[in-house]
């Protein structure tokens, strides 16, 4: 029996370090954001969907989607944003759906689905169990504005644009606090992952 493990976190909580840790148990790891990169590329149905939307100027050479062009056009206008992900998002829910379904037939002891926005998207049923990667706000905007090179203001309208990250703590099944080092951050994966029966 495999366990659907979801993972979340917010913005610079560190769920992609934890994402990685899950490496050492051989535990595989379905991440959205690149099955998101994945179905928009040429010959993918996503892909002629948002050209026939967006028209060929988003193109480049290539003939790849040029992301900074469309994401510019996205972000200035809420209606367009909503056109992109109505073409996206299924696509990738679709293929994400897929993969867990092979990890599932193949019986393997657990898959991770690695979604940034699994409670914002109302994913939580594509789960049995979820985990939270969580800091305290003050290490969370620290961290973004080394990361990003941003202002205090900028980071902390990227904060606020998503569901606080103590709310997708009370909904998960378990929290791992990502404030201190990699070692304890990679002890608290493995106390979870034991108290579950998956190692």
């Amino acid at each position: 029996m495999t366990v659907v493990l979801g993972l979340t976190g917010s913005i610079a909580t560190g769920k992609s370090t934890v994402s990685l840790m899950f490496d050492e148990y051989d535990i595989p790891v379905i991440d959205a954001d690149k099955l998101a990169r994945e179905v928009v590329e040429p010959g993918e149905r996503a892909y002629q969907d948002i050209v026939e939307t967006f028209g060929s100027d988003i193109l480049r050479v290539d003939h790849k989607i040029d992301r900074k062009a469309l994401g510019d056009i996205v972000f200035q206008n809420e209606d367009k944003r909503k056109k992109l992900n109505a073409i996206v998002h299924p696509a990738v829910r679709q293929r994400m759906l897929q993969k867990r379904d092979e990890y599932v037939q193949e019986e393997c002891k657990a898959v991770v689905l690695d979604i940034p926005l699994l409670f914002e998207s109302n994913l939580a049923h594509y789960v049995d169990k979820i985990l939270v990667v969580s800091v305290d706000e003050q290490t969370q905007l620290q961290r973004l504005m080394n990361r990003d090179q941003s202002s205090q203001e900028e980071a902390m309208s990227r904060i606020n644009a998503q569901m606080p990250v103590a709310e997708k703590a009370k909904r998960a099944n378990a929290v791992i606090d990502n404030t201190g080092s990699k070692r304890e951050t990679y002890q608290q994966l493995e106390a979870i992952l034991r108290q579950w029966n998956i190692i």
